[in-house]
Parts: C-alpha cells; structure tokens; sequence
C-alpha cells in the first residue's frame, strides 16, 4: 500500500489493509484469551502435580534403602530368580484433547500391589527384605502411572503457551505495527492527493473565470 512496499496507495489496498489490520487484532485477542485459558489451566495442575511429585519422591527415598537390603541378603541373582516370570502390565489407554492439545488417559489398570500367592512365589522362598522390596517399589510403580498424564498434560499445556506466547508477541509488535504503517501511509497518500486534486481543480477554475 506505500511506494516502499511496492504495493499501491490506492482505495482499495487501503480498504484491504485495514480488514487485515482487523483481522490481526481479533486473532491475537482471541490468542491473548488462549493463553490466559492455558495458564488458569496450569495453574489449576500444578499444585496436585507438585503433590504427586513430592509423593513420588518420598515413597522413592523409602524404597531404594529396602532394596539395597534386599540386595544385601539375596543378592543380584536372587532377586532376579525371584522376580521371574517377567509381569505384563496392561493399561486401557484412551486419547482426549485439552483445548486442541491431544493427551491421553489411562482409564483401567491393574493394581500392581501382590500379595506373595498372587506373585505365585512360595513363602519360603522370598525373605522379609525381598518382599518388602517388591511391595515398595509396586506401590511406587502404581504411584508414577497414576502421575503420568497429569505430568504429559502439564508438559504440553507448557509448550503450548509456549508457542501461543511466541504468536501473539509476533502479531502485536510485528505483523500489526507493519500493517498500522501501511494502511496510515496509504491514508496519507491518498489524502495528499486528494488535497493535490482540489488545489489543481481550484486553479482549472479560476483559470476559466
């Protein structure tokens, strides 16, 4: 719309750059509300989140210790000769979307806690310390499954304010700056022509009388 963009100052440019200017400035407002939705969002995560984390953390720091124990009394292969056969834990996973961003959820899980005839391990053969090795890091498994799509969510609800951060900055102080100059310089050239216009329509007239 300006000699320095190689677009012409005319009417209709002008009218063109103003509906784009307009349509900018909905489109990062409805950005700004985005982003506001995204924070309250991850807000309203964080404190659960940070609960769990803290959980996690605690049952972790008691777990380890019971199985530096239990590594002291069966040993490296005894352990392993006791956890076989290998467990398959099956989880009924479902897909959702929060605000565009598709997660997912776990909707069913076993429980993961085993008394010793559901670990089909006989009595004699697993001492205190495995056992309560095992329990330990069950409930600890159960505790990260648990956390897992709050900590997924939380994790894409920050790369997406990331990125609607990154649009609005970008529409509000470049793509809305450069059209607010085209469309004021094409405003003002076409008012200068106008002017120019009247001023030679004036001489034309007075040159007649």
């Amino acid at each position: 719309m300006s000699r320095d963009s190689g677009i012409a100052p005319t009417r209709s440019n002008l009218l063109a750059g103003e509906r784009r200017l307009a349509r900018v400035s909905k489109g990062a407002e409805l950005l700004r509300r985005k982003r506001e939705a995204l924070v309250a969002e991850i807000v309203r995560l964080a404190r659960p989140a940070a609960d769990a984390r803290a959980l996690i953390a605690e049952r972790a720091a008691r777990a380890y210790p019971v199985l530096v124990r239990a590594l002291g009394v069966e040993g490296y292969a005894g352990l392993r000769a006791i956890a076989w056969p290998l467990r398959e834990v099956a989880l009924e996973i479902r897909p959702a979307q929060v605000w565009g961003i598709p997660v997912a959820e776990i909707v069913a899980r076993p429980p993961l806690r085993r008394t010793l005839e559901a670990r089909g391990t006989a009595a004699s053969a697993i001492g205190p310390a495995a056992a309560a090795s095992a329990t330990e890091f069950e409930t600890l498994a159960e505790l990260l499954l648990d956390a897992a799509p709050r900590e997924l969510l939380l994790q894409r609800l920050g790369f997406a304010l990331t990125r609607t951060s990154r649009q609005v900055n970008t529409l509000e102080h470049r793509v809305a700056p450069s059209l607010r100059r085209e469309v004021v310089r094409a405003r003002r050239t076409l008012e200068e022509r106008e002017r120019e216009e009247h001023t030679r329509l004036g001489w034309l007239m007075r040159g007649r009388r």
